[in-house]
């Protein structure tokens, strides 16, 4: 199997036993990123807008060290801790792609990691 592990420290150190990411067969897999500043490791403030933003870019920050782009992803799943915020998270979300958007789940959970309110994961395809 082709498998190469993907890390930038431009985007959060994972905060447990998996990585940023993994390319295999000319797809990458980004793991759930959750609005953590990659520089001093500090969650941005409790505000859904500015969570979701930080969150998409360092989706960006790991999509460009694999020399990609958001054209490239094809499936997202958005987990929310309050489907009350769908309409904010999603007119964020969407400002971050220039054409079709990919696939795409949104769910809402009972709690995220480091108490976010919103974590995105991510396939990319070359």
């Amino acid at each position: 199997m082709n498998k190469k592990v993907v890390y930038t420290k431009n985007a959060p150190s994972p905060v447990g036993p998996y990585s940023q990411g993994i390319e295999s067969n000319r797809f990458l897999f980004l793991s759930g990123q959750i609005p953590m500043d990659a520089a001093t490791g500090n969650m941005e403030e409790q505000d859904v807008e500015k969570q979701t933003k930080k969150v998409m870019d360092n989706i960006r920050m790991l999509l460009e060290s694999e020399n990609l782009g958001f054209e490239n992803i094809v499936k997202t799943t958005i987990f929310i801790t309050d489907m009350n915020s769908f309409q904010k998270v999603n007119s964020i979300y969407a400002s971050y792609f220039k054409s079709e958007f990919p696939a795409r789940s949104t769910v809402e959970v009972a709690g995220l990691p480091k108490n976010a309110l919103v974590e995105i994961e991510v396939v990319a395809a070359r």
